[in-house]
């Protein structure tokens, strides 16, 4: 696997699934920008390792939750590094709150990072990618929640699930212009999002037990599939969800 001239950008991309990301990319031979609005010390420390496999590594404050530090996000990305392959829409929160309890400010604040930051980042990098004549691929992290319910979380399974149909919609839009679009569907994953759920000893019993696979997954593990739709091993991929859920989509009680 070679991504060797090819520059990728990655929301959210200092902490989590988005720095395991940016490690596999780079690992394959990419340049990454990492974007990020806190813990910019992580970020540097990000870079370095990044620069340490011989690839190049730009750090970028910005709120993917607004339209126009997305557009810097690119023009730096395209000023920096000269064209843009990659677009790794991976920012992501939760509010763990109900349709009963959840308010009109968490709502939004969910919708505005995951789904709107995922359909502007995806058109201001399609845009981009038809203008160089390349096309590229554009990979939406999304969740088993896209699809499989989780009461208690609502307006992140709402995002997630809006997440399913802009990939699908925007990779069938997309296509003729060489513009591919994949959703990446984690399942459990040891990140700081679940560090409630790893804290409590019973709540990981019970996960655990809904895993076939008997675990949860480690970031790097979602990392290298993105890494995988990145480059031309899935090159007829487009308009769908690879899930990496360790089957607990599938899991059953056998009753």
């Amino acid at each position: 696997m070679s991504l060797h001239g090819k520059v990728a950008v990655v929301t959210g991309g200092n902490s989590g699934i988005g720095k395991a990301v940016v490690l596999a990319l780079a690992q394959a031979g990419a340049n990454v920008v990492i974007d990020y609005v806190a813990h910019p010390e992580a970020t540097e420390e990000l870079e370095r390792q990044v620069h340490a496999l011989g690839d190049r590594a730009l750090g970028v404050q910005a709120d993917v939750s607004k339209v126009a530090d997305l557009e810097r996000l690119v023009a730096t990305t395209v000023e920096t590094f000269g064209h843009l392959d990659v677009m790794v829409n991976n920012a992501g929160i939760e509010t763990r709150t109900s349709v009963l309890d959840t308010t009109e400010e968490q709502y939004e604040r969910v919708m505005a990072i995951n789904l709107k930051s995922a359909f502007f980042g995806t058109q201001i990098a399609a845009r981009q990618m038809i203008a160089q004549g390349t096309g590229g691929r554009i990979i939406n992290m999304t969740s088993v929640h896209e699809d499989w319910p989780m009461p208690g979380n609502t307006p992140y399974c709402l995002s997630k699930g809006g997440m399913r149909m802009l990939t699908r919609t925007a990779g069938v839009e997309l296509g003729p212009h060489g513009v591919q679009v994949v959703g990446v569907g984690p399942g459990a994953v040891a990140t700081p999002i679940n560090t409630a759920t790893m804290a409590d000893p019973e709540k990981m019993r019970v996960l655990d037990a809904a895993i076939p696979l008997g675990r949860m997954a480690e970031p790097q593990e979602i990392a290298s599939l993105v890494a995988f739709l990145a480059d031309e091993g899935a090159s007829y991929l487009t308009a769908t969800t690879v899930f990496a859920d360790g089957g607990i989509m599938h899991s059953s009680p056998g009753l």
